[in-house]
Parts: C-alpha cells; structure tokens; sequence
C-alpha cells in the first residue's frame, strides 16, 4: 500500500541507527511488524490465571522434549 506521511526526521534517524536499517521503508515494516508482535504479546499476557490445567500437567518435561504421560 503506497502511503505518504510526515515523519519526524530526527527520530526517523535515529530508529534507523538503533534498527540497523538502510531506508524508511524498512525502518516502518519492522515498526509495524513488532508493533503486532507485541500487541499480541499483550493479548496472551491477559490470559494470565484464567486458564486451568490438567491435574498433574507438567510443563517442564514438554519443554525438555519429554512426552507427557
């Protein structure tokens, strides 16, 4: 989507720098890509203590690799 915008030059600068960019089309599709990323993020982090597990749910083995028997 072709848009035009206004941006704030020294701050564009300066996200370029820190993001390791070449052009502000980059610097603004890996903004909006981690945008996304954490507003999912935050999503999830809601869920905290509204799920319940199963009696006896060991998470530690799935991270090991381990098959939960």
């Amino acid at each position: 989507m072709r848009t035009n915008i206004v941006l704030n030059d020294l701050l564009v600068e300066e996200a370029m720098k820190l993001a390791n960019v070449k052009t502000k089309k980059e610097l603004v599709n890996l903004a909006l890509k981690e945008f996304v990323e954490n507003y999912k993020r935050k999503n999830l982090a809601e869920l905290k203590g509204k799920i319940k597990f199963a009696e006896g749910y060991d998470y530690k083995s799935m991270r090991e690799g381990r098959r939960v028997k």
